[in-house]
């Protein structure tokens, strides 16, 4: 028992004076620099694929229809982007990339998401009790949306031995709020490779 008590301290000691020995180092790095660490979908990805498919969109014959035929630009929203993933992805960033391709394109009007509007009308109400006449903006007076942006992620993975290739398509669907039609499919895809090394 005694001999059992000094092994179960002398690994506590040893543990403790690893884990004192580690360090931690920072380096602040441009937000721009691809930093791919864990080969899984990260803030590159993102940013990339978001430019690249508004880029698409943005260059196909939908939009300059629309622009002749009304004499403005289509007022879009962003719907719903599923991520049917293996792996945990923060949709909510990358959306925020689409929106703010599509509002820096110029060539688009933007209305804010439903649980935006949800906090906008709320205040509206607010300031129809509270504001004065004069600074007081009315319910009834918002930009509809002509088209929504859906989409979603979708991987595939594959391992062999020490390989690894995950596989990422990115569908996103431009609908027409008016009729339904689909006017615009686009389509990314990211392969990344991971070689997992083994200690000699």
């Amino acid at each position: 028992m005694k001999r059992k008590m000094i092994v179960m301290a002398m690994a506590t000691i040893l543990a403790t004076g690893l884990s004192a020995c580690k360090t931690t180092t920072v380096e602040r790095v441009d937000t721009d620099s691809v930093q791919d660490l864990s080969g899984n979908w990260n803030d590159t990805d993102s940013r990339l694929v978001s430019s690249r498919m508004v880029s698409d969109m943005m260059s196909r014959k939908w939009l300059t229809n629309y622009q002749v035929k009304n004499g403005k630009n289509p007022v879009l929203i962003v719907g719903a982007v599923r991520n049917l993933s293996h792996e945990h992805i923060n949709t909510r960033t990358f959306i925020n990339d689409l929106e703010r391709e599509l509002i820096n394109s110029g060539e688009v009007e933007f209305v804010a998401s439903s649980k935006e509007r949800g906090e906008i009308r709320a205040e509206r109400q607010d300031q129809a009790a509270n504001a004065s006449m004069g600074t007081q903006n009315v319910a009834g007076e918002e930009t509809g949306a002509d088209f929504m942006l859906k989409g979603q992620i979708n991987t595939i993975f594959d391992a062999a031995g020490d390989t690894q290739v995950k596989y990422y398509q990115i569908d996103l669907t431009l609908i027409s709020l008016k009729d339904n039609r689909k006017v615009w499919l686009g389509q990314k895809k990211i392969k990344k490779v991971l070689e997992t090394g083994r200690f000699r």
